[in-house]
């Protein structure tokens, strides 16, 4: 027997986050996605004990001020791109830098330095992932997944799309639906 499931990441590492900082009974406030705020002083110890118990959920924790800058930026499109209905209008380099409170150029060439790829390359990526576990879900025509990901047009997003992954967002539909049916 197989079973399909549906979740959403951001909410599961961040109720697994919770459930670890409670067992270990730290005072704490969870800011933005990836940021949580502690209350008076983690001991060295448990610091390295709750570091060991996250990172078996593949969840780490971020310690210079470069990386913790590009898990944010990158915290950021993924949010940007999974968790609004459509994405903002507004050109995304102005927009990280806005949450960011650093300039893009910085950003940027900081996000290159460390990741060896360009943040337009991350959402690029981002985008087109979103675009296939839409694809897969089915509720919505392709027209409707290139206008909620800001795509110009479907003619666009099949161009990145199949760039990306070496198929058309339809034959990609295609094999969906025929690997659905062998069920």
């Amino acid at each position: 027997m197989k079973l399909y499931v549906k979740y959403d990441i951001n909410l599961a590492c961040k109720v697994i986050l919770q459930e670890k900082l409670e067992e270990f009974g730290i005072e704490y406030e969870l800011k933005e996605l990836g940021e949580v705020e502690i209350r008076g002083n983690l001991q060295p110890d448990v610091q390295k004990q709750l570091e060991a118990a996250l990172e078996r959920y593949g969840i780490r924790i971020v310690s210079n001020h470069k990386n913790t800058l590009i898990e944010k930026t990158k915290d950021i499109i993924i949010e940007m791109i999974y968790e609004k209905e459509k994405l903002p209008n507004t050109n995304i380099s102005t927009y990280l830098a806005d949450r960011l409170n650093h300039s893009y150029g910085y950003i940027s060439n900081l996000f290159s330095e460390v990741t060896y790829s360009s943040i337009e390359n991350f959402i690029i990526i981002q985008k087109i992932e979103r675009a296939k576990q839409l694809i897969i879900e089915g509720e919505l025509t392709l027209t409707e997944i290139s206008y909620q990901l800001n795509y110009s047009s479907v003619a666009h997003l099949s161009n990145q799309f199949k760039k990306t992954t070496g198929l058309t967002p339809t034959a990609f539909q295609r094999i969906i639906k025929k690997r659905a049916g062998a069920r």
